[in-house]
């Protein structure tokens, strides 16, 4: 009898051991501070990257906004062009060093005649490519909203700028092309874009974030992905 209650004592210890205990409340939930630790952390990153992202590009966000407007509509906006002439005549000495200048060429004029013409005239064309003949050097003037050229006679030194403004929406117009306007803005276009982008990614993975407790989240940004598609795919041709 001792025998077979001594067994069952023992199936019965190892029954116990074999069957996984319960998780207790406190174990369940030991992951949840944990959990939150690493959402709180990422949604701090997040906010931090978004505004910071939206300062750096919200004033050109706005000017990039309106100028796509404008040069939507450009055909309806009416502009006057206004031309300004100089005229003024190239030293002595200066015109005698273009008579070892080139006949045919592309090179920038001298030094000299580049630092003359910015005194006299005002214009920089010093480093820029001619379109150099026999008989005279002319050097065009591409600027934002609008354009612009000086011309040197080789045999007189009469010099004669002139510039044609298209006001300042086609200033800014050819500012959102990048037209005309320089490696800085080159470069500064593409930082812009960039931070656009971190702005956009950010405030999209924070939508996600908050997506369960507004239910409305992804209802809306599908509906702004799907109006440019439908209309790219049915009214553009």
């Amino acid at each position: 009898m001792q025998l077979v209650r001594n067994l069952w004592h023992s199936a019965t210890v190892t029954d116990n051991s074999a069957t996984p205990r319960p998780q207790t409340p406190a174990a369940a939930s030991g992951k949840a501070p944990a959990l939150n630790k690493a959402r709180a952390f990422w949604l701090k990153q997040l906010h931090s990257w978004h505004w910071i992202s939206a300062g750096l590009s919200l004033a050109c966000m706005i000017l990039f906004a309106i100028t796509g407007i404008t040069l939507n509509h450009a055909a309806q906006i009416k502009v006057e062009p206004v031309v300004t002439e100089q005229s003024a005549t190239l030293p002595a000495p200066l015109l005698a060093r273009l008579e070892a200048f080139p006949e045919t060429t592309t090179d920038p004029v001298p030094d000299a005649v580049a630092r003359w013409a910015s005194e006299a005239l005002k214009v920089s064309i010093a480093g820029k490519a001619t379109e150099t003949t026999a008989d005279e050097i002319y050097v065009a003037l591409p600027m934002p909203g609008g354009d612009g050229w000086i011309t040197i006679d080789r045999a007189t030194g009469e010099t004669a700028k002139e510039i044609t403004s298209q006001g300042w929406i086609a200033y800014v117009n050819d500012l959102h092309k990048g037209r005309n306007t320089g490696k800085v803005w080159f470069w500064f276009i593409d930082v812009f874009a960039a931070a656009c982008v971190v702005f956009a990614v950010t405030g999209l993975t924070l939508l996600w974030l908050h997506s369960r407790s507004r239910p409305s989240t992804w209802p809306l940004v599908g509906l702004g992905l799907l109006i440019p598609v439908v209309i790219a795919l049915l009214f553009i041709h």
